[in-house]
């Protein structure tokens, strides 16, 4: 079933004419069936004419007395309120669903051209090199590989899992898949072994279809986020630029682009190991590990882990962060190139905002510091004074 925040980022592309054909279709054969975001505005109240135009009423009005009010006149604060959040959502999707009337003026000043948030969207590599693209693509059985089916169970989550044949030999060779997360995507995997893995944007994942060695390995080039299922007898391990995170059982977060000097651990629960540079640490709950190749020691922090996963929760955490890293993290989020008129005095910034906005009010919300301003053309963001 396709998600409140989904349906909006397509209705957003398809206004822009940028959908393509199978994400036409998937818009078409849940337009009907998207849910209101208000158990007043259900079906007691008329056809769907009847519910949409009391929803644009109720929401209006809460918007121009509430909402509008308060990002106009307040900085970019600290953890911006869920109710805030979702009178956002609401407000995009009256807008999506009066896109002839007057538009309700949150975005930034001028704004052209709509660069709308990124999607679920992936592509998997078999092991014989067939290139699988996995947005679009029905619920159901994709192929099998050795004794593992792979399943993509609803959109954006994609499992692999035994095949139901008692009795069938166990495989004795690896076979490795590969994920590919473009700029502007987001997927979820559960490995042969129920290891759940969140992929960030722009990542790459190499993985067994089945975990039939002494441990459990993957390549990791990106960000991700790990629930590993406890084995004992199987470590799981991560690679990531030159880094090993070995753990038994564990909720990690690691992310490790290969455009970023340093690979930064994050651990939730459990504890793992890390290796690197003939350094070696142990992380406790709480604790964030990094290093670069620079290095021969892992620096070990205490961090805010809700900052840290934040992305997987569908925001922005900008934490004391200087504006070029933030604006990797946009970047790659919203499939856009960004530039630098010229060089900026580092100025750190912190908030919170949600990954489901146009980029526009993003932006915004960054310009509101009055220390920084953007200019937008086209897929292009110019970062100024």
């Amino acid at each position: 079933m396709i998600t409140k925040e989904e349906f909006l980022i397509l209705y957003e592309k398809n206004l822009s004419g940028k959908c393509t054909p199978e994400e036409k279709q998937l818009l078409e054969s849940y337009q009907d069936e998207i849910s209101m975001p208000d158990d007043k505005w259900d079906a007691q109240f008329g056809n769907k004419k009847h519910i949409r135009q009391k929803l644009k009423n109720d929401i209006r009005q809460t918007l121009n007395h509430d909402y509008l009010d308060r990002v106009s006149n307040k900085r970019f604060y600290l953890k911006i309120a869920a109710a805030a959040i979702i009178f956002f959502t609401a407000g995009i999707l009256v807008f999506k669903l009066y896109p002839n009337k007057t538009k309700i003026n949150y975005a930034v000043k001028n704004q052209v051209d709509h660069i709308v948030p990124g999607s679920n969207k992936a592509y998997l590599t078999t092991a014989n090199g067939v290139v699988i693209t996995l947005n679009g693509l029905k619920n159901g059985s994709l192929l099998a590989q050795g004794n593992t089916r792979v399943n993509k169970v609803k959109d954006g989550l994609l499992e692999y899992g035994k095949k139901s044949s008692a009795g069938t030999p166990a495989d004795t060779h690896v076979i490795y898949n590969t994920i590919t997360v473009p700029r502007g995507g987001q997927y979820q995997l559960v490995l042969a072994d129920g290891t759940k893995v969140w992929l960030n944007s722009a990542s790459t994942m190499k993985f067994p279809v089945a975990f039939n060695g002494k441990d459990r390995h993957v390549e990791l080039s990106g960000e991700a986020y790990f629930e590993v299922v406890k084995n004992t007898a199987k470590p799981f391990k991560v690679m990531v630029n030159g880094i090993t995170v070995q753990d038994l059982g564990t909720h990690f977060n690691i992310m490790g682009y290969n455009d970023d000097k340093e690979v930064k651990t994050s651990l939730l629960e459990g504890s793992v190991k890390l290796l690197g540079n003939k350094a070696v640490a142990i992380l406790k709950p709480g604790e964030q590990g990094t290093l670069n190749d620079q290095q021969n020691a892992f620096k070990i922090e205490q961090v805010d882990m809700d900052d840290v996963v934040a992305w997987k929760n569908g925001l922005f955490a900008f934490n004391d962060e200087d504006i070029q890293t933030i604006m990797k993290r946009i970047s790659r989020w919203y499939d856009v190139d960004v530039v630098f008129s010229q060089q900026l005095k580092r100025k750190n910034f912190g908030g919170t905002v949600s990954r489901f906005a146009d980029v526009s009010q993003v932006l915004k919300d960054l310009e509101l510091t009055g220390s920084i301003h953007f200019k937008v053309e086209g897929r292009r963001i110019t970062v100024m004074p």
